[in-house]
């Protein structure tokens, strides 16, 4: 059965793009919603594999979109690695204890925390549709460390990034931890049946040049070359949300196998300076779907004419708003696929 999205990640173009949506499984559904509520609250909706395997379905049953990207979360890992895991209404997760002022040796990692994960994968590898492709995914070093450093999500990444300057081996080796988990993690998704997975980078952004290259490009390189040595020929997606003028650096330096573009890239300028093989996903405005009409009708059309000759994946620039219509997904899917 010819698999459309998988097919692009491995360099072919279609005239049609293949579609899948960052965030496509969550709370713009009135069906997550449902079962969320029912749960209870995330971390027992994520490590229930029954529920977690409905989730990830949902959206394509629904709209049947090219990809179906696991139910799971950034920080599973970081929990593997020992530090406590909550998330609290309103609040955002929270790690414990934050790095900043406890040492990773005082950690005792608890791999079996991750097996929920595998088997809602193995769950779901049984009921998608051959056509649909499973991505997996897993939280790049530099993203899943300042979480793991300072307890919890930051704007600015202000104590993560002190704390990298100011101790680069004690940093360093957080860093090459949630690396070797990382690799375990993706290798084991894609065991039980994942067939491409995204490494996302929410705030690759923050760093300077140099920072970039220790801390975003070197670590993703080593994932990359982890999972090519154990799981040849799954195709890796880098997400570097906010690397702006480093995307060049970055598609050279980690030698992904496709790279997605946030939305504040001008996706012509991608085209222009990206190698002409590389495959791209993006990157629509999440708030230009969120508004819809002739809006989103006009960014859809900005990105669909930016790649005339490049393998494409159609996404959004991050991941889809809570509040979006699901008419206006419907809208989107009718315009990208030509309906």
């Amino acid at each position: 059965m010819e698999k459309p999205l998988l097919s692009v990640l491995k360099g072919e173009r279609r005239d049609r793009p293949p579609v899948w949506l960052m965030r496509q499984a969550g709370r713009y559904l009135p069906e997550y919603r449902a079962l969320r509520a029912e749960k209870g609250g995330f971390l027992a909706l994520a490590t229930d594999p029954v529920a977690a395997a409905e989730v990830t379905v949902q959206p394509i049953r629904r709209f049947g979109f090219d990809g179906a990207i696991l139910f799971s979360d950034i920080l599973m890992v970081p929990w593997a690695l020992g530090q406590h895991l909550s998330f609290g209404a309103g609040e955002g997760p929270r790690l414990a204890p934050a790095l900043v002022d406890h040492a990773l040796a005082a950690l005792d990692a608890v791999p079996a925390r991750l097996d929920p994960v595998y088997a809602t994968v193995a769950r779901v590898a049984g009921m998608l549709d051959p056509a649909t492709t499973f991505l997996g995914f897993a939280g790049s070093p530099w993203t899943v460390a300042t979480y793991m450093v300072a307890g919890q999500g930051s704007r600015d990444q202000e104590a993560t990034r002190r704390f990298a300057y100011a101790d680069s081996i004690a940093f360093g080796a957080i860093v090459d931890a949630i690396v070797a988990m990382t690799i375990d993690y993706l290798a084991a998704q894609i065991a039980h049946g994942v067939e491409a997975v995204q490494l996302f980078d929410s705030w690759a952004g923050s760093l300077s040049p140099d920072q970039f290259d220790r801390w975003v490009i070197a670590p993703n390189r080593a994932i990359v070359d982890g999972v090519r040595a154990r799981c040849p020929g799954v195709p890796v997606i880098g997400f570097p949300k906010g690397a702006g003028g480093k995307l060049p650096a970055y598609a050279a330096g980690t030698a992904v196998d496709a790279i997605g573009l946030d939305e504040t890239v001008d996706p012509a300028w991608a085209d222009a300076v990206l190698p002409a093989d590389l495959p791209v996903q993006g990157n629509l405005d999440p708030l230009a779907l969120l508004t819809g009409g002739a809006a989103l009708d006009r960014g859809i059309d900005r990105v669909l004419a930016a790649f005339p000759e490049r393998p494409h994946v159609f996404n959004l620039g991050h991941g889809i708003g809570q509040h979006t219509p699901v008419a206006h997904v419907e809208q989107l899917l009718a315009r990208v696929r030509g309906a």
